[in-house]
């Protein structure tokens, strides 16, 4: 990873470890509510290259009052290229979840799941439209992602491999 001063500007905009961080936490936090052990690691890995990509965050809001398993199924496009963009992402995700634990607002469980701690954070969700949408998204995962209850079935169902 460049340092923050080598990366171009539209990288340090758009993967700016904050705005991923309230991202991911909204996502963490929404699954938290529906499962008090926490978000496994693998899951989270999947929140910001769902949320961040404008198509699959329009088809996700657009489906908001479905289940996630029927979006997938309703909308093949979401899986062209997504395992490319998990790794593509994954070091923003990693720094976000660096930037989370190091102010406080993550920690993990003796099992691995991730727990939100909302001491810093503010509950209503706010910003430009595009960060509001992202953070919904994330939510709409986090929920969606603890009702499913079975990583396998996420992971299978996107085309991946943890």
């Amino acid at each position: 990873m460049k340092t923050w001063a080598d990366r171009p500007i539209e990288i340090r905009n758009l993967f700016n470890p904050a705005f991923c961080g309230i991202v991911l936490f909204r996502g963490l936090a929404a699954y938290h509510l529906e499962d008090d052990r926490g978000m496994p690691f693998s899951l989270s890995l999947l929140i910001l290259p769902l949320c961040l990509q404008q198509a699959s965050r329009e088809i996700i809001r657009a489906g908001h009052k479905s289940y996630f398993l029927k979006i997938v199924a309703d909308h093949p496009e979401l899986l062209v290229d997504f395992g490319r963009r998990c790794t593509d992402v994954l070091p923003f995700t990693l720094e976000a979840l660096g930037v989370l634990m190091h102010v406080g607002a993550l920690s993990t469980t003796s099992k691995g799941g991730l727990v939100p701690h909302w001491d810093g954070v503010r509950k209503t969700v706010s910003g430009s439209d595009e960060s509001v949408a992202c953070q919904r998204a994330a939510s709409f995962l986090g929920k969606h992602f603890a009702r499913i209850g079975d990583r396998a079935t996420i992971y299978s169902t996107l085309g991946v491999r943890p």
